[in-house]
């Protein structure tokens, strides 16, 4: 492992200019100090390059090497009075924003790397300017016209603004026990360069899969592909979508709108907090490779890929299908809806349709009767503590 960069320190210095006067080559000397004979052969000829065949002295090169350290390496562009500082300040005050600026320049002198400046460069000397009327006047140019800059590597994040009510923290408890059917994982697929993509979804307790074709990956592109895939779900099993904090998402209260979903957003970089969506997409890249052109899969296709996942027999359902346990769910969902309608007393079974014990994987099986007897013995100690 490469440890970090030391400057030599005044003691090294001296035993450099001892060594030397001994006869001792650099690569000894740098054996000595524990440093490298390319650390030791730079410092020399430095000193060469400053004082020619003079003897090479600690004191010198220490006062030489201070004086480099503090010297800023490229000299300023940005400096009031100058014609760039000038042409940059007018754009300002014609309503221009850093980046815009910093833009034009490029197109303006694309060979001439002294008359243009990066947007950082500009943001910098604005705010380095002097207390004063211009540095007034500059700032209250800007977009924000903050007074001073904020630091990106201090306080809570700028990003991080996802109310407490879309984190999975608020998801109900229900939910990670994938008793309750009805809810769902969601995420996409890469091709080749991030230029292509595919919408997956996963019911967390079927595990049923479901693609999306998507043309592009943009907001409004993601929020119509999955409109199209739910349009075909049961809205009793249209409960709650989680998914990670891509920027597909940004149009979720659309989404949640049409679908009647309520979405919930995985905490940044938990890929396991979305653990049935994150297995089926290594399943599906079985079809879809890494790197491949998506583009060319229809919906047709993707169809074809979907189904040859959902008929697979999966251990953890007991070896049953994906898509026979869904059937059962759609089953029951269907079922409660018509005693509902008879019975309206039934209409909170009918929003929540949950599995029968022989249902269940074994051990969501064993989690079940668990409580169960848990249940039963509390149950059995309050009827014996009666008079």
């Amino acid at each position: 492992m490469v440890g970090l960069y030391r400057r030599l320190s005044e003691a090294e210095r001296v035993a450099i200019m001892v060594l030397m006067r001994d006869g001792r080559g650099p690569r000894e000397i740098g054996q000595r100090l524990g440093r490298s004979a390319s650390t030791i052969c730079r410092e020399t000829a430095r000193w060469r390059a400053c004082v020619g065949d003079v003897p090479y002295a600690a004191s010198g090169a220490a006062a030489r090497a201070d004086v480099l350290r503090f010297r800023r390496r490229n000299p300023r562009k940005l400096i009031p009075g100058k014609p760039l500082f000038a042409f940059v300040a007018r754009k300002l005050r014609c309503g221009w924003s850093p980046l815009q600026i910093a833009g034009r320049l490029r197109c303006m002198h694309p060979d001439d790397a002294g008359k243009r400046v990066s947007h950082e460069t500009i943001y910098r000397a604005l705010y380095a300017l002097p207390r004063g009327a211009l540095r007034r006047e500059l700032l209250a140019c800007l977009r924000q016209g903050h007074k001073t800059r904020r630091p990106r590597s201090q306080g809570s994040s700028r990003k991080d603004k996802l109310p407490e009510d879309l984190r999975i923290a608020a998801r109900p408890d229900d939910v990670e026990g994938r008793l309750v059917p009805g809810h769902w994982e969601g995420d996409l697929i890469k091709g080749a360069f991030n230029r292509t993509a595919v919408g997956t979804l996963v019911e967390r307790t079927s595990r049923l899969v479901l693609l999306a074709r998507l043309p592009e990956f943009d907001a409004l592109t993601c929020q119509k592909g999955f409109e199209r895939l739910f349009r075909e779900v049961p809205e009793a099993l249209r409960k709650s979508l989680t998914y990670d904090r891509g920027p597909e998402m940004a149009r979720h209260r659309e989404l949640a709108e049409t679908t009647g979903l309520k979405i919930y957003f995985a905490d940044p970089h938990c890929p396991w907090q979305r653990g049935s969506n994150e297995n089926a997409n290594g399943l599906i890249r079985q079809y879809l490779p890494k790197g491949s052109d998506l583009s060319h899969h229809t919906q047709a296709d993707l169809n074809r890929i979907a189904h040859l996942l959902n008929t697979r027999p999966r251990k953890v359902l007991d070896f049953r299908t994906p898509l026979e346990v869904f059937e059962e769910l759609m089953g029951e969902a269907s079922n409660d809806r018509a005693a509902s309608a008879q019975h309206p007393s039934l209409g909170s079974t009918a929003e929540r349709p949950s599995l029968r014990p022989d249902q269940l994987p074994p051990k969501q099986r064993a989690q079940r009767a668990s409580g169960i007897a848990t249940r039963s013995g509390a149950t059995a100690t309050r009827r014996r503590r009666r008079p």
